[in-house]
């Protein structure tokens, strides 16, 4: 009985690691915020500063839209207008087309010249894609 009690008690731990926020870091390597597994996004301070719904909206603090991401990776920006878009393959596109950098699958972020530019593991590419490219929340 207490080592079934024991494995419970690690079982609800391990689940309850995988809800916490993913912290998001810059290209000096330092925390610039956190984006949580709800989408909730937060700065380095902890305030809220927006959110990514489920629906591929994308908001600010005061709640309203500010862009959206399609099934397909478009992003968009407030009036519809694509603005760019992510790949299968983590690249990401300007709205000319042109790729300005890659987000690879351990969530490393990386410019058009293929630099360093930040880290956000465990959430979806678009999200990190959204957030260093094109709605710079921190």
């Amino acid at each position: 009985m207490k080592t079934l009690r024991i494995l419970i008690m690690a079982i609800a731990l391990v689940m309850a690691s995988g809800a916490m926020a993913q912290t998001v870091y810059n290209s000096s390597g330092s925390s610039c915020g956190k984006i949580e597994n709800d989408g909730t996004i937060r700065n380095s301070s902890g305030s809220y500063v927006g959110k990514f719904d489920n629906d591929g909206t994308i908001r600010n603090s005061s709640g309203s839209s500010i862009g959206k991401i399609d099934r397909d990776g478009t992003i968009r920006n407030s009036s519809g207008s694509s603005i760019g878009k992510i790949e299968s393959d983590g690249t990401v596109r300007n709205s000319s087309g042109s790729s300005i950098g890659k987000v690879e699958s351990d969530g490393t972020v990386r410019n058009s010249s293929g630099s360093y530019s930040g880290k956000a593991s465990g959430i979806p590419r678009e999200w990190v894609a959204a957030y260093f490219f094109f709605f710079p929340f921190y």
